[in-house]
């Protein structure tokens, strides 16, 4: 059982069912996120004094006047439908249609029902089987590489958590704590287990380098154009690769995450009137900049003589 599990073709029907979990991480969990964030302000900045009163040298009098809006996001939350990545059950965006469960089979649900709700007949974006193709090919792919040993479902959790955060942060420009700082965690976890090719010195130096590399060139960056160049979830992100991967492998990441986002940006900006002072999300750059160092990092460090 665990060697069907493990084979290419297993670890694919696992890979479309996680992608299918994947679609709903990237859709729910930056809106628990807001929802969370503005439930904070309504607490803690709008209505709260004693957070209020250091910060602005004892004025109590604003503090007061946000009190009704305070109470008017808290209104307006708690009549929001609870949010989480297990409730409600999934429904069409356009009608609340509440899918069938042979709606929601990884793939096959899509094509069943032709791309379309069965209730109102809206499209149904081509990104949910995608999402799950290319998950199950991924994990596929991993156990090709790797092999059928259990430290493969290691790497193909590093791989979900990479998608889900790529497309997350194209979405939205958002790098949750939630899945940046797990990949950290698996990282030095992984070296530590022996479960990765990386020592643990190394995965630690790769944390460390892979974080503080990105906040020294957004800070140098600022410190130039007076703009944020990149926020503190890529330098996470990377830093959650370097402990996967090794320090060696940042190089070659940074190298393809930037060539590829630069061109991107310039075809954006020449093609389709992008602005320049809209940001660019990074995230999915890192995410196909480390796919590609986890399956050709020999070669690629190679390059470097690392």
């Amino acid at each position: 059982m665990t060697d069907l599990l493990l084979s290419p073709a297993g670890l694919a029907l696992l890979g479309l069912c996680i992608g299918s979990f994947l679609n709903v991480v990237i859709h729910r969990l930056p809106q628990m996120l807001l929802r969370a964030w503005w439930r904070e302000t309504a607490e803690f900045q709008l209505a709260d004094k004693v957070a209020w009163t250091p910060v602005f040298d004892g004025m109590s009098h604003p503090a007061s006047s946000f009190a009704p809006a305070a109470r008017a996001i808290e209104d307006s939350l708690a009549k929001l439908t609870p949010l989480t990545l297990v409730r409600p059950r999934s429904r069409c965006p356009s009608c609340g249609h509440v899918l069938r469960w042979y709606e929601n089979l990884p793939l096959l649900g899509w094509l069943i029902v032709r791309g379309r709700c069965s209730a109102c007949k809206s499209p149904i974006s081509m990104r949910y089987p995608l999402v799950e193709v290319a998950t199950g090919a991924l994990f596929a792919a991993t156990g090709v590489v790797f092999g059928e040993q259990a430290t493969t479902l290691l790497w193909c959790a590093a791989i979900a958590l990479l998608i889900a955060m790529a497309l997350i942060d194209f979405d939205t420009t958002l790098l949750p704590d939630s899945l940046t700082l797990p990949l950290i965690a698996l990282g030095l976890l992984g070296a530590l287990a022996g479960w990765t090719r990386v020592a643990l010195a190394d995965a630690v130096i790769g944390a460390l380098l892979g974080y503080f590399s990105l906040w020294l060139l957004s800070s140098f960056y600022q410190l130039v154009r007076g703009a944020q160049g990149m926020a503190e979830g890529d330098f996470k992100m990377l830093a959650g690769l370097g402990a996967l991967l090794g320090w060696k492998a940042l190089p070659s990441i940074v190298l393809l995450s930037s060539a590829v986002g630069a061109a991107v940006g310039i075809a954006l900006i020449a093609f389709k009137g992008h602005k320049r002072e809209v940001p660019i999300p990074f995230g999915p750059y890192l995410a196909g900049g480390g796919l590609a160092a986890l399956f050709f990092g020999d070669g690629l460090m190679g390059l470097w003589n690392l």
